[in-house]
């Protein structure tokens, strides 16, 4: 094959993954809008178990496509105990903790503060890796945070008054889970859709408990015809497509760094449809902690660094 050719193809193939990279952001973009829209006819713990079955047979679905299916039962022998714990992490533990913020605070305060999960990871993994703690981590963290304190005071930081301190900890609870779920699937190999559809049938059975308990207090109301819309489509999009259209994106270019830098893209995106879609008046102290935020990831992720090395050069 002449050079030629094969520049062509390796063109060719970073710009699908460009294209299927941007589907993925443009999807997480939606889903803060989704889970807030959703919570209008939905308990947090209704949109968690619906959202969860419709991922887990979309999951399904794809692995036969894939013709993996083979693979499920040899996974599942290998690290059942793994999944079980991954199962409690995520669907079951995150998404009720993160629904929960979201039922409390403001679309605009929680998506944020659920974006800080990237920087606590890299704190995280010093003690629990073993990993050495890098100077860029404090120095991501402090920016980071200082973003969180500015979003859930409303920019009011001489007062340190919280509007709902509950949401602000329940959203900043879901990040420490989250990362300790990433934390966990890495002791596991194999394919990534097999992982999370079994991840995902683990958590089930802890949301079925959960129904029945809280059954026992309230009785489980039918949601109407929006409430299941709005849960198909989180089970879809947030737990399933686009999870899968970022691993062809990550899988097809040649350099993961072409298109990692579009997860910033997300954030703005999502405030921007929060505002046509929830119908939230978009404040400015959100807007500058979101900046803080995403200048604590850049930072913690080594992007700025690259960044001025690019200007100056």
């Amino acid at each position: 094959m002449s050079p030629g050719v094969s520049h062509s193809a390796a063109s060719a193939a970073n710009r699908r993954a460009t294209m299927l990279a941007l589907a993925a952001v443009l999807c997480w973009s939606t889903v803060a809008s989704a889970f807030k829209l959703s919570l209008q006819y939905l308990t947090p713990l209704q949109l968690v178990s619906i959202a969860s079955v419709v991922s887990a047979l979309f999951m399904l679905g794809a692995i036969i496509w894939q013709r993996r299916a083979g693979e499920i039962r040899a996974s599942w022998q290998r690290n059942y105990r793994w999944y079980i714990a991954l199962g409690f992490c995520n669907p079951f533990l995150y998404y009720l903790t993160l629904f929960h913020a979201y039922k409390l605070l403001p679309a605009q305060q929680a998506q944020p503060l659920n974006y800080t999960w990237g920087v606590l990871l890299a704190l995280l993994s010093v003690p629990l890796l073993k990993q050495k703690l890098r100077r860029q981590d404090l120095l991501a963290g402090a920016v980071c945070y200082s973003g969180v304190l500015v979003i859930a005071t409303g920019g009011n930081l001489l007062g340190l008054e919280f509007d709902e301190p509950l949401g602000v900890a329940l959203a900043l609870l879901s990040t420490l889970i989250w990362s300790c779920y990433w934390l966990l699937n890495t002791r596991i190999g194999g394919n990534a859709a097999v992982n999370l559809f079994l991840t995902c049938c683990c958590g089930l059975p802890w949301l079925a408990g959960a129904t029945i308990w809280q059954g026992w207090g309230e009785p489980w109301q039918w949601p109407p015809l929006a409430g299941w819309l709005g849960a198909l489509y989180v089970g879809l999009f947030e737990m399933g497509i686009a999870f899968l259209l970022w691993q062809a994106a990550m899988m097809t270019c040649d350099n993961t760094a072409r298109i990692s830098n579009f997860i910033y893209l997300s954030p703005p995106l999502s405030l921007l449809l929060i505002a046509l879609l929830v119908g939230e008046r978009i404040q400015l102290a959100t807007i500058a902690g979101l900046a803080l935020i995403l200048l604590g990831v850049a930072i913690q992720q080594g992007a700025l660094k690259r960044l001025l090395l690019r200007s100056g050069g």
